[in-house]
């Protein structure tokens, strides 16, 4: 009697969160430095995943660099040509930093400007858990909606590039790293 219970428990509540894992989107980041395959939240983070994924399907990323590059906090990239030109945009999004996903080591977040809903096509990884970025009381945050699941190493290595100022920005990597292509592997 026990044994069935569990198995009516798995089938009903906990297979069914495995499918749903499954079935999250994963797009492949491919650098000059290596690739960096990301696992989208599409449950906790629909309005983000649906902003990011509309970017990597028109192409958009395809040339754009890693921006800004700060040692032991982020990578940030998405908006910016190798010649430090801003790339236009679609309309910003809402944020989603209420969602319960948290700026940890490896996850994907939306960047955005001081205004909370700013947000458009700029995304930074985590190099390690900063938990400053989160929703709290007093402090709105930046929306996670993935996290690295293959290539922290490339991440890694983009983080401690030498950085610059260039074009009136700081931490630019004095060589450039580039996102050569952006592309769904499912």
């Amino acid at each position: 009697m026990l044994k069935k219970l569990f198995i009516s428990f798995y089938c009903f509540f906990l297979l069914p969160l495995s499918v749903l894992a499954d079935n999250n989107p994963r797009v492949l980041l491919s650098t000059n430095m290596g690739e960096i395959v990301i696992e989208l939240d599409q449950q906790k983070a629909p309005i983000s995943v649906a902003n990011f994924l509309s970017y990597v399907d028109s192409r958009f990323y395809n040339g754009t660099i890693f921006h800004r590059v700060i040692a032991d906090f982020m990578i940030q990239g998405g908006g910016y040509t190798a010649n430090m030109t801003q790339k236009s945009t679609l309309p910003p999004i809402q944020n989603e930093a209420t969602n319960g996903l948290t700026n940890d080591r490896g996850t994907i977040a939306m960047a955005r400007t001081n205004d909370i809903n700013s947000a458009t096509s700029q995304f930074f990884i985590n190099l390690k858990n900063n938990d400053f970025l989160n929703h709290t009381e007093n402090n709105y945050g930046y929306a996670v909606f993935g996290n690295v699941i293959q290539g922290m190493d490339v991440v890694d290595n983009i983080g401690q590039t030498r950085t610059t100022f260039r074009a009136g920005a700081r931490d630019v990597p004095s060589q450039d790293v580039i996102i050569t292509s952006a592309k769904r592997l499912k």
